[in-house]
């Protein structure tokens, strides 16, 4: 295999053919390439928060270039010393600072916490059935913060566009009213704020930093039930807003009552606004994302091979961009015409994938069977000893949590009644919380399924 170091260069000029240029200036050309002993490569940010962004934001895009130009390099984005903020301007580089206080009545604005990606406006964002509710609620918490619609809580899957529709309110604030105070943060980045200000002493510093803004928008909430000192952190920060009519909005991936260990308190504020969710897009809408995204290419991919993404890659967005980027890059970098065949044998580790994303109640079935040694014809008998009762009660909660099956689609599934997957569905989480060997139990099926068990 190639040097590391060069393969990446290859990738680097292929992404900076397909991304918008201020975009590839800001997070992929400051990136600093390493080769690790054991081959793979490290591509270097200088602080947690960029390695944060990164991944969530562009990791699929920087794998996809990686894999067209060198098939099989493994890597990951690593903290290098180097790159890291000097002494005397950490304080302006940091996203969580500076520790401001209340802003005078005629100050300017500021614009806080992770930096926001200049693509995720209202405008870049393509509108379908499966999110045309959402961004409208969206639009309307952006015209008029602190109104009727808060908090804002849009819920959905992984890469279906919550952040770009946070970021897109962030940015049509900052347009409307440049003296605004906006915060934007993601939850991880939140947490590890306020392990620095417990362990700095620096509370109250924690608190100013997030109590006086205009708007406060969270990403990725559903990691607070990780931290109970944080939950009783953003209780209070919650309240002091709404008080004060400030706008809050927050992304889950699932509805606040399903996240296991969340405090009741913040279960009822994250209700008491507006909830809205995004659907993955149907074709017509997968189709016209890829078009947006090549448009003003000077060689835009041909409609047949964006169709044949659009119709195989449906589960969220992050993916499809995943697969053009791999595709241009391909054509960018080995300078060959692509053909349908070069297009299904490029695309074939994304579309695997994309069959693991979504798993049937039979295919959860039988990887339950399997992880207890029982008979997949088990999993709907009328037995009920504890050795099959268990296992398919774990089954039933696993539909529900990896599945859009509903409760009785399931219960036929399982040839059970209603009833019995409503009981399996609250007995679990609980069993999960108290017995270690069934958490064990759960989180190897989930590995099985492709699933991370911290979707549960």
């Amino acid at each position: 295999m190639d040097d590391p170091v060069k393969c990446w260069d290859r990738a680097r000029e292929a992404l900076r053919g397909s991304m918008d240029p201020a975009t590839f200036s800001r997070w992929i050309e400051p990136l600093a390439a390493r080769a690790a002993e054991d081959g793979s490569l490290r591509l270097g940010v200088g602080d947690d928060f960029a390695k944060i962004w990164l991944e969530n934001n562009f990791g699929t895009q920087v794998e996809a270039a990686l894999a067209a130009a060198a098939p099989g390099l493994r890597f990951a984005f690593a903290l290098d010393a180097s790159l890291a903020p000097a002494a005397d301007d950490a304080a302006a580089a940091a996203p969580s600072a500076p520790k401001p206080a209340p802003r005078a009545k005629g100050a300017p604005g500021e614009m806080r916490g992770v930096p926001l990606n200049p693509d995720f406006t209202f405008e870049n964002f393509i509108t379908g059935p499966s999110n045309s509710f959402a961004q409208a609620a969206a639009l309307q918490v952006a015209a008029n913060p602190g109104g009727s619609y808060n908090p804002l809580l849009v819920i959905g899957a992984t890469g279906l566009g919550k952040t770009h529709l946070m970021q897109a309110v962030a940015h049509a604030v900052h347009k409307r009213d440049a003296r605004a105070t906006i915060v934007y943060i993601t939850l991880e980045a939140m947490l590890n704020d306020l392990i620095d200000a417990i362990k700095n002493g620096t509370n109250a510093d924690f608190r100013r930093r997030y109590r006086h803004t205009d708007l406060l928008l969270v990403d990725d909430i559903q990691f607070i039930s990780r931290s109970p000192q944080l939950q009783e952190e953003f209780f209070n920060t919650f309240n002091a807003l709404q008080n004060e009519r400030k706008q809050i909005v927050l992304t889950c991936d699932r509805p606040p009552n399903k996240i296991q260990g969340l405090d009741e308190r913040l279960v009822s504020r994250f209700q008491q606004g507006l909830v809205t969710d995004i659907q993955s897009p149907e074709y017509a809408t997968r189709m016209a994302i890829l078009k947006s995204k090549q448009a003003g290419a000077a060689e835009p991919l041909p409609d047949e091979f964006l169709a044949y993404i659009a119709e195989n890659i449906t589960s969220n967005v992050r993916q499809l961009e995943g697969a053009l980027t791999k595709l241009v890059c391909y054509r960018n970098l080995l300078g060959k015409p692509l053909t349908r065949e070069i297009v299904e044998d490029q695309l074939r580790g994304i579309l695997d994938q994309e069959k693991r994303a979504e798993p049937s109640c039979q295919d959860i079935q039988r990887v339950v069977a399997e992880e207890f040694d029982l008979r997949l014809a088990d999993m709907t008998s009328k037995e009920r000893p504890q050795n099959v009762a268990m296992p398919r009660q774990i089954a039933m909660f696993l539909c529900r949590s990896f599945t859009n099956k509903s409760l009785p689609e399931i219960a036929k599934a399982f040839d059970k009644t209603h009833a019995t997957v409503v009981h399996a569905c609250k007995t679990i989480p609980g069993r999960m919380e108290t017995d270690r060997t069934i958490r064990a139990h759960v989180e190897n099926i989930c590995d099985k399924l492709g699933r991370d068990p911290a979707q549960l």
